[in-house]
């Protein structure tokens, strides 16, 4: 594997984090009346604590308050439907996050249409969702978020960008997608029925992958010079059996043919965190103005 502090077209995800958290900061210094975060999680879930410990991290470097829940696996559905009104009713709670997966047993997209929209922080109301059709894109989904938020750092003029979205999913490709779109950008959305994935990705200043297969994007997918922004985290074993986390993209052959690049670990990821926090501080801001803060 090639040393990629020598490759100069990586993206680095956790300047760009920390240029984001240190605005959240110099926010939440300005309002010391706000609320907390509060982290839902179900269940016992053990890759969910990694999110946890870093939303926490996040939270910390943005100066915001952060509260970790975890309820019982058994939980009924009404049960925390409740549990969230109350917290849609403090005012205490800036916002509520819902960690993911849940058991088998919870409807997840009932339980996010139960949080306020106004303490969506995460983006995931469905009504959130809704607003990014209307270009109004501040309380969006993180990761799709993130995405965008890569893609300006290139410096790219976003307006008549060809951009190939390869994957679809209702919280990250379609997202991204229509919030690009929102920016001006031409948009092409692959999935698994599309024929010819690479006959579209080959023509586009920028290629976002989120399918979730590792090292499905190869060089020869991409034109010269293309932004390639890497949503994906999958867990895959080396020949020592030793496991690793790698994305969507054989990112050191792409490397070489990118005009940018998202590493992973590094890229997408710590900016999701940070767009958590920004969210919340927009959230805030809303809340100011519905008159629930005074």
């Amino acid at each position: 594997m090639k040393d990629r502090a020598l490759n100069t077209n990586h993206i680095d995800g956790r300047a760009v984090a920390a240029s984001i958290l240190e605005d959240c900061r110099s926010f939440v210094q300005c309002n010391s009346n706000i609320g907390r975060l509060v982290s839902v999680s179900i269940g016992d879930v053990p890759e969910v604590a990694v999110y946890v410990r870093n939303q926490e991290r996040g939270a910390a470097r943005a100066g915001l308050p952060f509260e970790s829940q975890f309820w019982p696996g058994d939980i009924s559905q009404d049960e925390a439907k409740v549990r969230i009104q109350r917290m849609n009713d403090d005012d205490g709670v800036l916002g509520i996050i819902l960690q993911r997966p849940v058991p088998d047993h919870i409807n997840l997209r009932s339980l996010q249409s139960a949080i306020h929209p106004l303490k969506d922080v995460e983006g995931m109301n469905p009504a959130s969702i809704g607003n990014i059709v209307y270009s109004d894109v501040a309380l969006a989904p993180c990761t799709a978020a993130a995405s965008v938020e890569l893609i300006k750092a290139t410096g790219l003029d976003l307006k008549g960008l060809e951009v190939v979205m390869i994957g679809h999913s209702k919280i990250v490709g379609k997202p991204a997608a229509m919030m690009l779109m929102a920016e001006g950008a031409t948009v092409t959305v692959c999935h698994h029925m599309t024929r010819s994935v690479s006959m579209h990705s080959r023509r586009a200043d920028v290629v976002v992958v989120a399918v979730g297969i590792a090292h499905f994007l190869g060089p020869d997918m991409i034109k010269p010079g293309a932004a390639v922004i890497d949503i994906g985290i999958n867990q895959v074993e080396g020949p020592d059996g030793t496991s690793y986390i790698v994305g969507d993209v054989d990112t050191d052959a792409v490397s070489e043919i990118a005009g940018w690049i998202t590493p992973v670990p590094g890229g997408v990821g710590p900016v999701t965190v940070a767009i958590l926090m920004r969210n919340a501080t927009v959230a805030y801001q809303r809340q100011i103005s519905a008159g629930w803060v005074v």
